[in-house]
């Protein structure tokens, strides 16, 4: 006996998930479909590293769909597709966390705490959440090997992370500079430019701001002979840099002025000294007693050139410039203070002329250095100059100070701000336990508010507002950053930023607009990469150096390390070597002899190495960048070049086939993988990738714990299921655009295509276990196959052309889209609606055998086309037809084959004319609709005006379907409308009136005039020649709306070049027909409530009605045969069931015979 097909009831996919998934983990499907893929070739992916320290959000469901569809699809396809999982393990997300938890800052680290501690905390921290994101990435499907991740922490992969920056080093593209960095005092660490560039981290912000005078000490610098004090106005956001300050800048080719005027606070009358383009910012007109306009008076005009040179007063006298020379602190004052030239001076805002504080900017720096121009330095107690705040963000104390500097430079002035912090959101008054609270932060006046009154009060400001301007803030504490003049190590990126570019054209961005937009047009500006980070938990830059002979050395393997630990002990500079101590061995690759040693800090801080003259060399203190970790994963995951130096180096690992993450990596990961592989390998690190968008709420809002509108992603897959979720995210709109996330969008995915499809399986299961179906007896010859069969197949096989097509392109959202359209329009809406006779009652013949053959071939193609993107439903689709058949004996549909278009078994042309059957079947249900006719009830005579030979080709073709889904006799075709349609032409003005101008009007009147002939012309030539005014005016169909009336008896619809007929008259004999339908309705509703089977034969009695005679007499056999009754009459029914039939009620009785 032939096996049954698995029956279902009721759909419940969130059951689906947890059957099929422990399915999966019985049959250890996940690594059969690498393993049974030996010797096939090689997909190659890289799984971004997540940090396991926080807990997973929904995005990452977005973003882990997005690489398990392609991935599927790849390995159906007949690729091996390994996967290995990773974890992001060092860097500030988990030192801020473990701060937070311990309660304490950086500065407590060394004091409160151990390094040793510490890191050890980091290293627990880092894993917290580990079983959190297991579950999140079973749940929803994604197969990734969590078995063998790679780890960041991972001594082996430090190892490489040496390796690279050995090469970088020795090509000459690792080197130490001190330059203005952006640094985060609420982190505790310098930042790279990348970083800084993160999504979200410039914001608007509202500040105080001011504009300080600036009092000119040269006698007369511009020869305008007045006695008035001269001041220079300048503007800055950040007042906090004003003590700092040691020039003026002005832009070279700017129109300058001096004016007179008052100072707005204190009254003082002077000369001030700006930009002639920004004057009516700050001057305005005056009146004399009598009403009359008083002009600001300029008293000299010129451009910046004539400014350079002069000098000015300090205007916070705080801090003396200086430098040390030698041991000796050496006064600068003399070469300070006076105005320079800068090319970057603009007069957007401000007064044109730039306050210059060379500690705390770039452009500040640059400008300055090109002009001699000291700056304004601390100098602290291990005699480093430092700016005058410190890495706290505070104004350095006295206790940190060099206490010669204290007494040279430093005036009383500076000790009544000393310890102040410069932006609130440092204070550690505001971060109690680790918590920022924002809201008192902003309330309470911080210390650029403080100084601008002081200022104010003194009489040195001339203006005091509140400014919103873009600033950066720190992309893992939300702070604002500073820019610090800091001592870092850098990747020399600008050297190969041409090579990077051209690399980037070679590789297939989804969207292109990211490729060529956001990370091109990085690449075109790309600063050097500053890798240093003054942290703990980390990779430790690998260079020793001696401070005083610069003499420095780059370790580049754990074996080059232990050999030269042992020239320090023969040196005498170390007692042991610390490796052999814990008995690592070079050579032996072992994990088991990597785990003897750990090099991060405080370990490695101990090892001291010997140079050539013998000076000692100290490791650098410096992290390196924890996006470089990231970045070079494709190398450290495999311990290259220590191991799998063969597979790398023949490109059969690398590079990657695929890689997909959030847009937020545009300039993160995407940038690192790339960086690093063009200036190690000259290569690209990735040919295709997807930079998928941010998930917001459902109104298009980020998602916050603050406002309440976090999807959970473990309660939404249980509520509703992976596959909708899954289908939802990936459908709804392209992975690159953000996703307002709706769960109700989830739940109608589930509604308007997973019941849908469950609903055509369990109607092909429902009869095929009736009639024994198992699919043993040969295929019927596809052209011996009906029409509609022919058609759902030739409709398949394109479907399976175009998916295949578009997620070979990475383009997941058309594909999915398709498939719904299909399994809802053409499959379950078309196709078994229109061919439901055919699979009832009766024996096995050749039509009923290859609609059984068609709709199982769909079903299991069906399951293949949805398995990359909803894994689970489409396994079980998959396992309950081959269980029943045996046709495909593999374990999974994910180890099964992708569909493969036949391109014999597309018809175009049959497609087409099914097409055109649906469009008119629309038209004519929409009709019936519109004048209240349902379609039970049956009518006469559809007619179609005969304007287009291919489309009444198409009709006649699909004749049969048209009638039999509308519920009308006859179809006919009309030429010109033959009397039934009436049409009517309406000028497009907007189009029209811009083509014939005066002659519009005409044009109208005779447009409006057209005869029905004309019309006729028009729709079939697609134009027509009118007589307008004397001349010939071209009328084209495009610019015309053509218009169908209805007449009595009739109703008309128009959609493009189709127009339908429908006759509305309803004869006896068609009201008759009509009731009958209406009665196998009602029985067959009853034999259904009442439990029948579909095979049990009835006896049916209904109640005697006048309006049933005919139907009975007329179309009794019918009814019998379609709801399988021996016996039909009427009679007593008084046991029936009441039932409505049209404008009566009547009781009907069912009964097995």
């Amino acid at each position: 006996m032939a096996k049954k097909f698995a029956e279902h009831k009721n759909l419940n996919l969130t059951d689906v998930n947890n059957e099929v998934l422990a399915l999966w983990k019985e049959k250890d499907v996940f690594h059969k479909s690498i393993d049974e893929k030996e010797g096939c070739p090689q997909f190659v992916f890289f799984e971004g590293p997540p940090s396991a320290n926080g807990h997973p959000g929904i995005h990452h469901v977005l973003g882990r769909t997005i690489k398990d569809t392609f991935l599927r699809y790849k390995t159906m396809k007949g690729y091996q597709v390994k996967r290995k999982a990773g974890w992001d393990t060092h860097g500030l997300p988990v030192e801020l966390s473990v701060e937070k938890s311990l309660g304490i800052t950086k500065e407590d680290i060394g004091k409160k705490i151990s390094v040793d501690e510490y890191n050890d905390a980091c290293r627990k921290n880092v894993m917290m959440y580990t079983d959190e994101w297991t579950q999140l990435t079973d749940k929803m499907g994604y197969f990734v090997d969590f078995e063998h991740p790679y780890i960041t922490y991972d001594i082996k992969y430090i190892e490489s992370l040496w390796w690279l920056l050995k090469q970088l080093y020795n090509k000459g593209l690792l080197y130490k500079g001190y330059t203005i960095q952006p640094y985060s005092p609420a982190a505790g660490t310098g930042l790279s430019s990348h970083e800084l560039n993160q999504p979200g981290c410039y914001r608007d912000v509202k500040d105080t701001v001011v504009t300080a005078q600036f009092e000119v000490t040269d006698e007369d610098p511009l020869g305008i002979g007045t006695e008035l004090p001269l001041y220079f106005l300048a503007w800055t956001t950040t007042p906090w840099t004003l003590p700092s300050n040691t020039a003026l800048c002005v832009g070279p080719k700017i129109d300058y002025v001096a004016v007179k005027g008052n100072n707005p606070y204190s009254g003082e009358e002077a000369v001030y000294i700006l930009a002639e383009s920004l004057l009516n910012s700050y001057f305005q007109p005056t009146k004399d007693e009598e009403g009359n306009e008083i002009p600001v008076e300029t008293v000299w005009k010129g451009k910046g050139t004539d400014l350079v040179g002069i000098h000015y007063r300090q205007l916070m006298p705080w801090v003396k410039p200086c430098a040390l020379e030698g041991d000796k602190v050496v006064e600068k004052e003399a070469e300070a203070f006076r105005v320079i030239p800068g090319d970057y001076v603009t007069t957007e805002d401000g007064t044109g002329i730039v306050h210059i504080a060379p500690t705390f900017g770039a452009d500040d720096a640059k400008v300055a250095k090109d002009a001699g121009i000291p700056s304004l330095f601390i100098i602290d107690k291990a005699g480093d100059t430092r700016p005058m705040v410190d890495f706290q963000g505070k104004y350095f104390v006295k206790d940190d100070m060099n206490e010669e500097f204290v007494k040279t430079c430093v005036n009383e002035s500076y000790w009544k701000h000393s310890g102040d912090y410069v932006k609130n959101a440092y204070d550690p008054k505001y971060n109690v336990d680790g918590k920022y609270d924002e809201k008192a932060a902003q309330k309470d006046m911080d210390l650029n508010v403080v100084i601008c009154l002081e200022m104010k009060a003194e009489g040195s400001a001339f203006k005091i507002e509140k400014h919103v301007h873009n600033y950066p803030h720190c992309w893992r504490t939300d702070k604002p950053v500073l820019y610090y003049p800091l001592d870092s190590w850098f990747i020399r990126s600008t050297a190969k930023k041409e090579r990077m570019f051209e690399l980037n054209q070679t590789i297939n961005w989804h969207p292109e607009s990211t490729g060529s937009g956001r990370f091109g047009k990085w690449l075109e500006n790309l600063n050097d990469w500053n890798l240093s980070r003054s942290r703990y938990w980390g990779t430790p830059l690998p260079i020793w150096r001696n401070r005083d002979t610069k003499e420095e050395i780059c370790i580049g393997s754990l074996e080059e390390l232990y050999n030269e630990i042992e020239k320090s002990v023969t040196a005498g500079v170390m007692e042991s070597n610390p490796l052999k101590d814990k008995g690592f061995v070079p050579g032996d690759m072992s994990q088991e002899n990597y785990d003897k040693i750990d090099i991060h800090r405080p370990y490695v801080d101990y090892i001291k190495l010997v140079g050539k003259n013998g000076s000692v060399l100290t490791r650098e203190l410096d992290l390196i960048d924890v996006w470089f970790d990231s970045g070079a994963m494709p190398y450290a995951q495999i311990h290259y070049p220590f191991e799998n130096k063969e597979a790398l180096d023949s490109r059969s690992v690398y590079p990657a086939d695929f890689i997909a993450e959030g847009v937020d990596q545009t300039r993160g990961w995407f940038f690192t993988l790339h960086a690093i592989a063009t200036m190690v390998f000259d290569s690209v690190a990735y040919k295709n990738v997807i930079s998928n968008g941010l998930v917001l709420d459902k109104n298009g809002v980020k998602m916050s714990k603050r406002l309440g509108n976090v999807i959970n992603p473990f309660d939404c897959i249980a509520k509703y299921g992976t596959d909708p979720v899954r289908w939802y995210m990936v459908t709804n709109s392209s992975p690159w655009d953000n996703l307002s996330f709706d769960p109700d969008g989830v739940k109608e995915v589930t509604s308007s295509f997973f019941i849908k499809l469950h609903q055509a399986y369990s109607f092909f299961t429902l009869y095929a276990n009736v009639d024994g179906f198992d699919y043993s007896d040969a295929d019927v010859p596809f052209e011996e196959r009906p029409d509609f069969d022919r058609w759902l197949l030739s409709e398949l096989n394109t479907l399976v052309k175009d998916v295949d097509k578009y997620l070979s392109d990475y383009d997941v959202t058309p594909a999915g889209r398709l498939i719904q359209s299909f399994v809802v329009d053409k499959l379950s809406n078309w196709y078994i609606r229109l061919n439901k006779k055919r699979f009832w009652g009766g024996g096995m013949t050749q039509d009923k055998l290859s609609a059984y053959q068609t709709l199982y071939t769909c079903l299991d193609t069906l399951a293949r086309l949805v398995a990359p993107i909803s894994p689970f439903y489409a396994d079980r689709l998959f396992l309950d037809l081959n269980a029943a058949t045996g046709k495909d004996s593999a374990e999974s549909v994910h180890l099964a084959e992708f569909p493969k278009a036949d391109e014999t078994k597309i018809d175009t042309e049959l497609e087409h004319a099914m097409q055109v059957a649906m469009q008119v079947t629309s038209m004519v249900l929409s009709l019936r609709k519109k004048v209240k006719i349902p379609v039970i009830q049956a009518l006469q005579m559809i007619s179609i005006p005969a304007t287009n030979a291919e489309m009444r080709k198409c009709v006649e073709r699909m004749a049969s379907v048209i009638l039999a889904e509308t519920n009308v006799k006859e179809l006919t075709f009309i030429e010109s409308g033959a009397g039934i349609l009436v049409k009517k032409v309406k000028c497009n003005f907007r189009t029209m009136g811009k083509k014939f101008g005066k002659l519009m009007k005409d044009v109208n009147a005779a447009v409006m005039a057209m005869t029905q002939e004309q019309i006729a012309e028009l729709e079939a030539n697609g134009s027509v020649n009118l007589n307008v005014a004397d001349t010939v005016a071209l009328i084209e169909r495009e610019d015309v709306e053509i218009i169908s009336e209805d007449i009595p008896g009739w109703t008309i619809a128009q959609e493009g070049t189709i127009t339908v007929a429908l006759d509305i008259n309803i004869t006896p004999e068609l009201r008759e027909e009509g009731l009958s339908r209406l009665v196998i309705k009602r029985i067959q509703a009853i034999r259904k409530d009442s439990g029948f089977e579909i095979t049990d034969r009835i006896v049916v009695t209904i109640e005697e009605k006048p309006e049933l005679a005919g139907v009975i007499n007329h179309f009794g056999e019918h009814i019998s045969a379609q709801v399988l009754a021996n016996e039909i009459t009427l009679g007593d029914a008084t046991e029936g069931i009441e039932s409505e039939l049209g404008d009566f009620n009547a009781k009907i009785l069912v009964v097995k015979a």
